[in-house]
């Protein structure tokens, strides 16, 4: 017994080595520093063509947006009316997106109050920020509390916009790549809830909806797939 049990502690040891080994490894290759662009009306002028090449005016317009977030958050998202219903497990919040004390929380049918009710809609307002930003990220470019600047970048130039306010990671910062037409390829993050700075995502395939605006049918990291699914907009 002692022999397997110095075995199994010898090999959770080396396990544990070989994840600190290939954190610090990560963490060095994934450790870009922010870049600094220049702020102004360049900047604006990249960000406005980007705006242009996915149709922001259409997404302004639609009236909803569904989609599913790692098979787990279902969401309903009433854009003209600033309204979200999300709903995961046995919990639904209706989340009124510019007054939260409107919102309200249900479990099981039965309506929450009280720590129960703010740590279901805490969830929801948390999520629904992460998921929805994985959805339509571009069209948030001019969103209240950004900044923005052009970085010149292998020979390209790229958006940096830096959030410094408002959601639920204020100071978190994407530096976007666009392709000959302005539609986005890329970003890289520099984020509070990753240890690594500079991960790029991508962001390929845009297909368009039925809203009049096109959705990547892909984002990755890594060669991983952002679990977005069952994506609908009603136009």
């Amino acid at each position: 017994m002692k022999k397997t049990l110095a075995f199994i502690l010898k090999a959770l040891l080396g396990l544990i080595s070989v994840l600190i080994i290939a954190f610090v490894v990560l963490k060095l290759v994934y450790n870009e520093d922010l870049p600094q662009g220049q702020s102004g009306a360049q900047a604006d002028a990249l960000a406005y063509n980007i705006l242009d090449a996915i149709n922001h005016d259409a997404f302004t317009q639609a009236k909803e947006i569904h989609w599913t977030f790692r098979g787990v958050n279902h969401y309903e998202w009433q854009l003209q009316d600033n309204v979200v219903e999300v709903a995961w497990e046995d919990y639904k919040v209706t989340y009124y997106t510019q007054n939260r004390d409107k919102s309200t929380a249900y479990q099981n049918a039965q309506r929450l109050e009280g720590k129960a009710k703010e740590e279901a809609i805490t969830y929801a307002v948390n999520n629904f920020n992460n998921d929805s930003f994985w959805l339509i990220a571009p069209h948030k470019l001019f969103d209240s509390g950004t900044t923005r600047s052009l970085v010149r970048e292998n020979s390209k130039d790229k958006l940096l916009v830096q959030y410094t306010s408002g959601g639920s990671t204020p100071g978190d910062a994407y530096l976007w790549e666009v392709d000959e037409n302005y539609k986005p390829i890329a970003f890289k993050m520099w984020v509070s809830i990753l240890p690594f700075d500079g991960l790029e995502a991508q962001w390929t395939d845009w297909e368009m909806t039925a809203g009049g605006f096109p959705l990547p049918e892909s984002q990755t990291i890594w060669g991983l797939e952002i679990p977005i699914s069952e994506v609908e907009v009603v136009r």
